[in-house]
């Protein structure tokens, strides 16, 4: 009798296994579908023995030094700060050419061959930016800021790409993950803690799930184990839908298909990631991984990204019917007694790592002070009176 079955062995499932485990003692079973622990975040080495992501790249940063502090149990970091450069044209002579990604000042003084400083370049964009009465879309929160030009040149082809929707149609939260700066800070991120697992995701993955009382099976469907496994209670990462069968209908996910690449140099491009907004472009991005995890390799591997309505699910597609139609799974699942749902999927939410860690941690400290631990359980079973939470 397990007391808690997971399902997924991402972010969500393996720490809340871990805590289970080593808190309380308690016994899990962790399942997924997939062949290996890790979930979108699994890495491993390619035929050349070049370190990649499977599911495209995960940079890990965050603010909360309660989840950095949390998962370096697990590993040792090499600091890492991630830089993006998009390939765009010049207006008005349509040359290509690669410029920080997000928009500062030098994106703005290397497209229009300027030299401005950085009160200058506000007060420019300002003069470009749009009136936007009420900011509800992707499309408003970029235009209002930078105006047309920019928003045309940076945003609406890689996001119609990306989602297969005009950024008007899509939530504002979509491009305002996306800062404008008038500095020089060419970092894609600015959180406080900004570092890769050295050893690799897998390997932080395999350290937090080494524990007696954890057992980890992979290539495993819930459907098939659900009803021939004893277990007390469910831990529910994967899509909220397909819990409930699609009772209300599918929610709508952006998947990706990867094309991993190995070629015969040390260097493909001059960062971690170039993004390519142009929709004649057919993919969003290319990704090398030797930016990131440090690897002294003579080869090196790359991975381009294409948006894909078919695939394993992602994205939820931010924008009003798909939110409604959350809220009645959500009903389902608040109703449930014995079944927690955490994860992106589970609550239909694009979170970064660190936000499913954070959550994660938060249900833990949920379920420690509502549901017996394992020696309650084994307790009440033995004598038959109901064990209570203390």
């Amino acid at each position: 009798m397990y007391d808690w079955l997971i399902v997924g062995a991402g972010f969500a499932g393996s720490v809340l296994a871990e805590r289970l485990a080593r808190v309380r003692g308690d016994r899990v079973l962790v399942i997924d579908r997939r062949p290996h622990i890790g979930g979108n975040a699994y890495d491993h080495l390619d035929a050349a023995g070049v370190l990649i992501h499977r599911y495209g790249p995960h940079i890990f940063h965050t603010n909360s030094k309660q989840v950095f502090d949390y998962l370096s149990r697990f590993t040792a970091w090499r600091p890492y700060e991630h830089r993006v450069l998009a390939d765009v044209r010049r207006p008005g002579c349509g040359t290509a050419v690669q410029v920080p990604m997000p928009i500062n000042l030098d994106t703005v003084n290397r497209l229009y061959g300027l030299d401005l400083s950085e009160s200058e370049v506000e007060a420019w964009m300002a003069s470009r930016a749009e009136a936007v009465p009420e900011i509800r879309t992707s499309e408003d929160v970029v235009v209002s800021k930078v105006g047309r030009e920019l928003y045309e040149l940076f945003f609406r082809g890689y996001t119609r790409k990306q989602w297969a929707c005009d950024p008007s149609e899509l939530d504002k939260s979509v491009t305002a993950r996306v800062p404008t700066r008038t500095n020089c800070d060419d970092r894609y991120f600015t959180d406080t803690f900004q570092a890769m697992p050295q050893a690799g995701y897998t390997e932080m993955f395999r350290q937090m799930l080494a524990h007696p009382n954890i057992t980890v099976q992979t290539g495993v469907d819930y459907a098939a184990v659900r009803d021939s496994i004893p277990h007390r209670r469910v831990i529910w990462s994967g899509p909220v839908d397909e819990y409930f069968d699609f009772r209300f209908g599918r929610l709508p996910y952006r998947s990706l298909r990867f094309e991993h690449r190995t070629l015969n140099q040390a260097q493909y491009q001059p960062v971690g990631t170039v993004n390519y907004p142009a929709e004649d472009v057919p993919y969003t991005r290319i990704s090398e991984y030797k930016h990131l995890t440090g690897q002294d390799h003579p080869k090196t591997s790359i991975t381009l990204e294409y948006p894909s309505a078919e695939g394993d699910p992602y994205y939820p597609i931010p924008r009003p019917q798909n939110q409604a139609l959350y809220k009645r799974y959500e009903a389902l699942a608040d109703a449930q007694t014995d079944v927690w749902f955490v994860g992106r999927l589970a609550t239909y939410r694009y979170y970064n790592m660190d936000q499913i860690v954070g959550q994660a941690l938060a249900t833990f400290a949920r379920i420690d002070a509502t549901v017996p631990p394992r020696a309650a359980n084994d307790a009440a079973e033995a004598t038959g009176v109901p064990a209570i939470a203390g």
